[in-house]
């Protein structure tokens, strides 16, 4: 139904499941080799970045007095050095990770890692703050290097259905990482003299070691251009891989929409500490439970987009996650106003206690829960929309925007601290943002905003079960045929699929108030009968086969029109004359219980057969049988097999 959610461009790794039942759900990945080490590997890489990083942060902010390092400015310095490599190397690394082996180069990166860890080692025990500036600049460039890889290797080895998942376990468990680290290395590095050193040291170089044990067993990804002549410049390289990026509108804008949420993100996760001392009135262990409320809430958003989606990439979630990131931001800017005014600092016991601060806790793991809504199936789209042959490089882009979005947001933090805005106001103001924002990327793309009318169409007013889609076809041309119920029976096929299907349809439908804007916007096919319109006739046909030959499906319902008695009508011969220049593979489908609905044509008492039973959250049934070549297609054959499916 939608652009935004076409097929993979190449099939699945030999290592990925066709069959949509061998894994129930994505924790099943977690047993299977072609994801487990990987999944790990980088979980250990993120926890020893951030374990790394805070524990550094603290020493230079509490314990060592450094002239040319204020205390201040400690922290922004060191994140900005982790930065850097992003934005000078990540274009190398994007061509690096589709020229070679993503395994090799995982493994490389670990062993890079080892040896970081162990050059760290020796500056915290020397207390040397140029050294252990250096390893943030070398582990910023560790990251930049796993990077494109990170997200380039799992369409290699996942299938469409398992995509969704096996990316929401990712983003759960890096946020969950970063959590983890952040709060060893702070309670390490806070253990008195020497003693904090050590161990700080010892657990880095650690968690580096089982890494590396991990990345051992990540399986053969092979490279995807392994052609590729390196350009190690990175001003033409990066420009490169932006034109490779906007090369692909859905993507580019996708890559957009992700970056946004970096900038949004960064936002909240930077005014943290200063929120928890100034606004709640809370001690460092608050401000460790705002982070650790922002990454549960992320990681959460990110398992429910497999359940949500019904385990397809499902870019209707996005909207949905925008209105919540701005719904929550703005009942926090609320939940603050009137807090208990307090003589000395809260810790985390005496905050919790306070029923007064649950709203503010609430509000933080929901507007975090819907970040991951928001950017999770759009890390799937990138993934499947993007060439093969340069996946990792637009990957490697998107990193560069996400790294000039996140300096950028800290720009706009400064500004509003210079207008003296307060925190609260502050998260406001990205409340207003972040629906501008969506309004505008919803505008140049109304098919996420398509999809989540659609989605909430058949969640709320229907309870569709679909039967058989792993039967779509995931790549290559091919025809959609249905029984035709209702006004709504499109949009049935048009989420069930997991790409978008362009639908042949009577031209009367788009003059009907409401229902033909959404047609519209879905750029379905409008026909008339040949002795109507003759020219709207040939010209719907036209437009079905340029649709085959740019690779898409075609949606048509044999009928011809809705059914006025819920019985099944005779097929009309439209879809041969499309097969006979275009013999393309057709998918048979069957709706039921969709007569007698609020989109039939059903009308009580008027003299019509009786209808299923059933109003608000009708369950309503899309079976969908494997695809006939077209060869074995004539009306006759596809009534019959729709007719056993209706019968079955």
């Amino acid at each position: 139904m939608s652009e935004a959610t076409s097929h993979p461009t190449a099939p699945v790794s030999a290592g990925a499941s066709a069959d949509p039942h061998a894994h129930p759900n994505q924790f099943a990945l977690l047993g299977q080799r072609r994801y487990a080490p990987f999944f790990w590997a980088q979980i250990f890489g993120a926890a020893n970045d951030n374990l790394f990083k805070y524990a550094f942060t603290i020493l230079v902010t509490y314990h060592l007095q450094v002239s040319w390092l204020p205390r201040e400015t400690a922290g922004a310095v060191i994140g900005a050095v982790f930065i850097l490599p992003w934005l000078i190397f990540s274009a190398t690394s994007g061509q690096l990770a589709d020229k070679l082996d993503k395994a090799v180069i995982v493994r490389g990166v670990k062993w890079l890692e080892i040896a970081i860890m162990l050059l760290a080692g020796w500056g915290f025990m020397a207390t040397n703050v140029p050294v252990l500036l250096s390893c943030v600049f070398l582990m910023g460039l560790h990251s930049t290097i796993v990077g494109p890889v990170k997200y380039a290797y799992l369409p290699q080895h996942l299938n469409e259905r398992e995509l969704t998942g096996g990316n929401g376990m990712m983003e759960m468990g890096t946020f969950v990482a970063i959590l983890v680290g952040s709060i060893g290395g702070g309670l390490l590095i806070a253990l008195p003299g020497e003693t904090g050193l050590r161990w700080v040291a010892l657990s880095c170089l650690t968690v580096a070691v089982i890494g590396r044990v991990f990345a051992q067993f990540v399986p053969v990804s092979p490279p995807t251009d392994p052609g590729i002549k390196l350009n190690f410049n990175p001003v033409t390289e990066t420009w490169a891989n932006l034109k490779l990026a906007h090369g692909n509108l859905v993507v580019f804008r996708s890559l957009l929409g992700i970056s946004w949420m970096w900038f949004f993100g960064a936002v909240f996760l930077a005014q943290f500490p200063t929120f928890s001392r100034d606004v709640l009135h809370g001690n460092e262990q608050v401000a460790s439970l705002m982070l650790a409320l922002f990454s549960i809430g992320v990681g959460v958003g990110a398992l429910l987009c497999e359940t949500l989606s019904h385990r397809h990439v499902e870019i209707g979630l996005v909207p949905f996650g925008a209105i919540g990131m701005s719904v929550f931001s703005v009942d926090l800017y609320f939940a603050t106003r009137g807090l208990p005014a307090v003589s000395e600092a809260w810790n985390v016991a005496g905050f919790v206690a306070q029923s007064a601060h649950w709203r503010v806790m609430a509000d933080v793991v929901l507007l975090s829960g819907f970040v991951g809504l928001f950017s999770v199936p759009m890390y799937a789209l990138i993934q499947l929309r993007s060439q093969p042959s340069h996946r990792a490089r637009i990957i490697a882009a998107n990193n560069i925007i996400n790294s000039i979005f996140m300096i950028v947001s800290a720009g706009l933090v400064a500004v509003m601290v210079a207008f003296k805005l307060t925190i609260p106001q502050q998260f406001l103001v990205m409340a207003v943002l972040n629906a501008v924002v969506a309004a505008y990327i919803f505008s140049l793309m109304p098919e996420y905003l398509m999809r989540f009318v659609f989605l909430i169409l058949t969640r709320q007013v229907y309870r569709l079960k679909v039967k058989g889609d792993h039967n779509f076809p995931l790549e290559g041309p091919g025809v959609v045929i249905c029984n035709h119920l209702s006004y709504a029976d499109a949009i049935f096929l048009g989420v069930a699929c997991p790409r978008p299907v362009r639908f042949i349809m009577d031209h009367r439908i788009f003059k009907t108030p409401g229902i033909g804007w959404f047609f519209k916007l879905a750029k379905a096919i409008p026909i008339a009968p040949q002795k109507e319109d003759p020219e709207l006739y040939e010209r719907a046909f036209a437009e079905a086969r340029r649709v085959l030959d740019e690779g898409d499906l075609v949606g048509i319902f044999p009928e011809g029109a809705i059914t006025r008695d819920g019985k099944l009508q005779p097929f009309r011969a439209g879809i041969m004359k499309i097969l006979e220049t275009h013999p393309v593979q057709v998918v048979p489908c069957a709706l039921r219980n969709v007569w007698g609905s609020v989109f039939s044509r059903y009308k009580k008492g008027a003299g019509e057969p009786p209808a299923p039973r059933g109003g608000l959250l009708r369950k309503v049934e899309l079976i969908v049988e494997p695809a006939m070549p077209a060869a074995d297609v004539s009306p006759q054959t596809l009534q019959s097999r729709v007719e056993a499916m209706l019968r079955g």
